[in-house]
C-alpha cells in the first residue's frame, strides 16, 4: 500500500539506530522535514530511557530549524502533544473522554501512556539552530512490565497504519505550530493542553531524581512547569520530572 501523502518532505527508512539521530545529523539540510523508521534499534525516550521499537507502530522525527527563540524550546513539548492529541481524535474518531495528555507531553487512552515524545536539539557549525521532535507512537503494539500502564490504538479497538497517522500528525503539527508562533504565543498552546489535561486538580505523585513529591496538581505555569500543592500546602513548581496518579505511581 502506498504511503498516505504527506504535506511535510518525508525520508524514510527501513531501520534505523533512532529517528532522532538520524534527524540531528541532517540538521544542516531541508527543514521542516519528517524522518521516518518502520522499526528503531536504539530507540529512546526521555532522560535516555530506550524505548521499545518494533515494526507496527509510528516512529517519526521533525527537524525543524530556527523554532522559535532557545529559550521557549520548551513549549514545543506541549505543542507536539496537542498535535498528536489531535491526529489521534482526526484518524480514529475516539471519544475525548477517553484520551487526554500528562504532563508534560504524553497522550493517553483510558489512562494508559500511547505514545512518548523527545524534543532535542542542535545548532551545527556554522549553521542555524535545529530543533528535532520525535513521536513514537503505539499503533499496533506496546511494551510490557513497565512501570506504568501502556497500551496501543489497535488494542483501545483502533487499528490504524502508521502513514495515516504521520499524514494526520504532519497536518496537526503545522496548525499548531502556526498557533502557538503567532503573537498569543505559548498563552493559546496552554490553554488547549490544560483543556485536554489528565490529572489536573487530582492527587498527583511526581518523581524529581532521588526525591518524591505527592500533592495536587494545581495548575501549568507559563512557561509550562507544573504547579503543585504538596500535602504540607506549600506549591512547588516542577520543570521536569515524571509525574503519576498517585494511586498508580510505581513502587
Amino acid at each position: 500500500m502506498a504511503p498516505t501523502p504527506v504535506a511535510t518532505p518525508v525520508v524514510r527508512f527501513d531501520t534505523v539506530g533512532s529517528t532522532n539521530e538520524v534527524a540531528l545529523a541532517r540538521a544542516g539540510g531541508v527543514a521542516p522535514c519528517w524522518f521516518v523508521a518502520e522499526r528503531q534499534t536504539g530507540g529512546r525516550g526521555r532522560r535516555g530511557r530506550p524505548w521499545a521499537s518494533e515494526p507496527g507502530n509510528l516512529y517519526a522525527s521533525l527537524l525543524l530549524v530556527d523554532a522559535g527563540p532557545v529559550p521557549r524550546q520548551p513549549e514545543l513539548c506541549f505543542v507536539a502533544a496537542l498535535a498528536l492529541y489531535d491526529a489521534v481524535r482526526a484518524v480514529t474518531g475516539i471519544d475525548p473522554l477517553r484520551i487526554g495528555l500528562k504532563w508534560p507531553n504524553d497522550v493517553m487512552i483510558d489512562g494508559a501512556k500511547l505514545a512518548g515524545i523527545l524534543l532535542e536539539g542542535a545548532v551545527p557549525p556554522g549553521g542555524r539552530a535545529a530543533t528535532v521532535i520525535g513521536f513514537g507512537v503505539n499503533c499496533a503494539h506496546h511494551p510490557a512490565n513497565t512501570p506504568y500502564p501502556t497500551t496501543d490504538l489497535a488494542a483501545s479497538g483502533y487499528p490504524t497504519d502508521p502513514p495515516a497517522l504521520l499524514a494526520a500528525l504532519d497536518a496537526a503539527m503545522g496548525e499548531r505550530l502556526a498557533e502557538w508562533e503567532r503573537g498569543a504565543g505559548f498563552a493559546r498552546t496552554r490553554e488547549a493542553w490544560l483543556r485536554r489535561a489528565s490529572g489536573l486538580g487530582k492527587a498527583v505523585t511526581a518523581r524529581l531524581g532521588s526525591r518524591e513529591v505527592e500533592g495536587v496538581f494545581e495548575a501549568l505555569d507559563f512557561s509550562g512547569a507544573m504547579v503543585l500543592r504538596r500535602t504540607d500546602g506549600v506549591r512547588e513548581t516542577i520543570s521536569a520530572g515524571d509525574v503519576f496518579p498517585t494511586s498508580a505511581a510505581p513502587v
